[in-house]
């Protein structure tokens, strides 16, 4: 029951967000001018005055697809460090510092670069997607070489991984066509300006895989909680669970990278967080941390459109501070004799 009601007080609390992320921005909506912007037609059987074309374009194709990516970016984001955290018993893995963020950034960026916009709309998740891929790949071969797979081994091989694709990025937008520069640029802060009604189902796919995976062997991650021995005497191979926690955590990732570049720390303060208020059992975190991710990246996304107007900030510059911030009051909250 504490559980049903903590997810229905986040639901009620995104939809909120919704609301102010579409009414917020360098330029303020009067909520009932929205309403009438999104009711359209049946706007004056609501009894709200019309909205005129400009104002419906602004609401309808602009803040409201802008709203939802920024929903399931935050959700898929969180969700995958919530996943990676189990599968390596670490409190400090997530999609960014594992490099699947760096990986599916220069997978973007080689795209970008070398191949344009041939396959479309699915161009750069295509290429995300096998830069994310590679980079797990790396990460989970680095960390089984000699004594095998240890939390403190899967973290270094991240940060290794992380690091070096970064490295590869940087040096293709040396490289490369300066013109490219600029939107480059945009992958490594992190924002969401590219959010349209035609690429949503690209995000969308990667949070139904995310969701699929939890609904499918949640109770499989929860015997990981007690240790590889426990989970093995409860028929669940470890090793391989963690494969597909990687693969998983890595199409997620992707999916939102081709959209909203690399946006860092969702993943690593969200599930802290919802394990606070909702336990330990994955049936439970993972859906409030798939709701507060969204909650907090929308409100990111607020600040970073109010905070300059009329210029906008890279919303990962914003969850940069907020994840800063969060890491120090932990430290600072830890007992002495923990460290």
């Amino acid at each position: 029951m504490k559980t049903l009601w903590t997810l229905t007080g986040l639901s009620l609390a995104l939809l909120l967000m919704i609301a102010l992320a579409v009414i917020e921005g360098g330029t303020r909506i009067d909520h009932r001018m929205a309403l009438s912007a999104l009711a359209g037609d049946w706007s004056d059987s609501l009894g709200l005055a019309p909205a005129d074309a400009a104002m419906q374009t602004i609401i309808r194709d602009l803040r409201l697809p802008r709203a939802l990516l920024s929903v399931l970016v935050g959700a898929c984001l969180a969700g995958a460090g919530a996943l990676l955290q189990t599968a390596t018993r670490n409190d400090l893995a997530d999609p960014f510092l594992f490099g699947l963020s760096s990986g599916a950034a220069t997978g973007v960026v080689a795209a970008m670069i070398a191949v344009g916009d041939g396959l479309g709309v699915w161009t750069l998740p295509v290429a995300a997607f096998c830069g994310s891929l590679l980079a797990a790949g790396c990460v989970m071969l680095l960390a089984s070489v000699q004594e095998g797979e240890t939390p403190e081994r899967i973290v270094l091989a991240g940060l290794a991984v992380s690091f070096l694709f970064g490295a590869l990025t940087h040096m293709m937008v040396f490289a490369g066509d300066q013109r490219a520069a600029h939107s480059i640029l945009f992958w490594s802060l992190g924002g969401l300006g590219l959010a349209r009604w035609d690429n949503l189902p690209v995000a969308f796919a990667g949070a139904a895989c995310l969701a699929g995976f939890i609904i499918a062997r949640h109770r499989s991650l929860d015997s990981l909680l007690a240790g590889d021995e426990v989970a093995r005497s409860l028929g669940v191979d470890p090793a391989r669970l963690r494969l597909q926690v990687f693969v998983i955590a890595a199409v997620a990732t992707a999916c939102c990278v081709a959209l909203s570049g690399v946006i860092g720390f969702v993943g690593l303060m969200v599930p802290h967080l919802a394990r606070r208020i909702s336990g330990l059992l994955h049936a439970a975190v993972l859906p409030a941390a798939a709701l507060l991710g969204a909650i907090l990246l929308l409100g990111s996304d607020v600040i970073s459109r109010t905070v300059i107007p009329p210029q906008e900030l890279p919303v990962g510059i914003v969850t940069t501070a907020i994840g800063a911030g969060f890491v120090i009051v932990m430290l600072l909250r830890r007992r002495p004799d923990a460290l």
